[in-house]
């Protein structure tokens, strides 16, 4: 029997295996979780010469980010300089720690509102040009970038992204789960353990590992824990946010912080969970009640949007926009295909097939072309009037909110290291995207996730790198 197991332990060593049967490996850094964070940061640390072994445990890539429609938030872009748009870090940093209700932490917010400029000229370099600007709801200017002809920006970013990760050989790990993240005696991490499709454990030791799992808005147990009041809500998230990576943190010592911060997006199917995507108000929508009526600045902060919408009729409202809108924002073609749009030649036909008082919605749709042509909204004070619906068809979307974003999270520097619950550093652990917390405060702007994602994810990863080669 000893010579049996002398035998397994010399080929275990030969074969760089823990035991027999149990692959073990070595690389420089892992990251779990190939959405947008993690893609962004395997394609940066890469580049700047680490071994890189990116794990999914769903069978695709995206997680959120591919969910995602309007866009990312940056100031200062060349983008926004050939539309003459005026914008500036600064003017950002305070329409975001407004938006989160100052609750944000102001250092991460101007790691964010500055570097997210680099975000939009890393993308255009890696195929994902977020070329077309417009506006998001509490933005102060046209900020949000988006593809060309408003094609949804997360799937744009996912498939190009993905793209070249294949084309760089990144070592990406598909239906593979981490189960654990590993710490020495020291406090120091060292790896982490992985389950493969077929449920093979083995583990990767790994000078550096990041978290880029995603938040937790498909776990529901996690919802009803930190707000009780959305267990009955449906979630626009990828069945893949189940918040492990904020587990998994937690259990080797980092410190949480916004958990109880959950965002509902205004604009969702009810029902279903499919999200209408903030740049068809952004292009010009309203909204009206089952009155025919509009009750809200359409482009307030997603939080305040949400609440007027709940407090009407029946807790749902309809988007109302033209053709102009569609031959404008691609994303809508989508809706089309979905079956999800009412659609008209005359104001009167489209109330009734949403069954409101036709001469209620005339009268509100007269009213808001005025708002147009004096280029004031002496209603309700919407800021951007871009589009005048006098001419049709006319097209309505039913739509209430739903769970969309989980503000909280793991607690990060700016360099995206984790911190601990006494704001130490944990050694060689990363974390970056919606798994972390202290960014958006109690309310993430539309366009703040992207941002989010793809700034800390080139952040984390050079941070990394940097710490491999001192």
């Amino acid at each position: 029997m000893k010579k049996v197991v002398s035998v397994c332990l010399t080929l275990a060593l030969a074969l760089g295996l823990t035991a027999c049967g149990d692959k073990k490996e070595s690389t420089d850094l892992v990251i779990i979780g190939a959405g947008g964070a993690g893609m962004t940061a395997a394609i940066e640390a890469h580049n700047q010469g680490a071994k890189v072994v990116l794990l999914e445990k769903m069978p695709f890539v995206g997680g959120n980010t591919a969910r995602a429609e309007g866009g990312l938030n940056a100031a200062g872009t060349e983008y926004q300089k050939a539309a003459n748009i005026e914008d500036n870090a600064t003017l950002f940093f305070e329409d975001t720690m407004k938006g989160g209700k100052n609750l944000n932490n102001p250092e991460m917010v101007k790691t964010l509102t500055e570097q997210a400029k680099d975000s939009i000229v890393f993308l255009k370099e890696n195929g994902a040009p977020l070329s077309e600007v417009g506006r998001a709801g509490g933005a102060s200017v046209d900020r949000i970038h988006r593809p060309e002809g408003g094609e949804a920006a997360g799937n744009f970013m996912v498939v190009a992204l993905k793209k070249r990760i294949d084309e760089l050989k990144i070592d990406l790990r598909m239906n593979t789960s981490a189960t654990e993240i590993l710490k020495n005696d020291k406090g120091e991490v060292t790896g982490v353990k992985a389950k493969n499709k077929e449920g093979k454990e083995y583990t990767i030791d790994a000078k550096k590992v990041m978290i880029a799992t995603g938040g937790f808005g498909s776990n529901f147990d996690m919802i009803k824990e930190f707000d009780a009041k959305l267990a009955d809500f449906k979630t626009t998230n990828a069945p893949g946010a189940l918040g492990e990576g904020i587990q998994m943190s937690e259990k080797i010592g980092a410190n949480l912080v916004d958990m109880e911060h959950i965002q509902i997006h205004p604009t969702t199917i009810p029902g279903q969970g499919i999200l209408i995507t903030e740049g068809v108000r952004g292009d010009g929508a309203i909204l009206v009640n089952e009155e025919g009526k509009r009750f809200t600045n359409e482009l307030l902060t997603r939080d305040v949007v949400s609440q007027n919408i709940l407090a009407q009729p029946g807790k749902h409202a309809y988007l109302i926009f033209n053709d102009e809108l569609v031959k404008k924002n691609h994303a809508t073609e989508a809706y089309f295909k979905q079956k999800l749009v009412k659609e008209a030649d005359t104001i009167a036909d489209l109330a009734s097939q949403i069954k409101v008082d036709a001469a209620s919605l005339e009268q509100t749709i007269k009213s808001y072309n005025g708002f147009i042509a004096n280029k004031k909204d002496d209603a309700f004070g919407r800021d951007s009037l871009k589009l005048s619906l006098e001419k049709g068809k006319y097209y309505a979307i039913e739509i209430t909110p739903g769970i969309h974003h989980t503000m909280g999270g793991i607690v990060t520097n700016t360099k995206a290291q984790v911190l601990d619950k006494e704001g130490n550093v944990i050694p060689n652990l990363f974390a970056a995207g919606e798994v972390t917390g202290g960014v958006h405060g109690a309310n993430r702007l539309g366009g703040n996730a992207l941002a989010d994602i793809t700034t800390f994810g080139r952040i984390g990863a050079a941070e990394a790198v940097k710490e491999l080669k001192k």
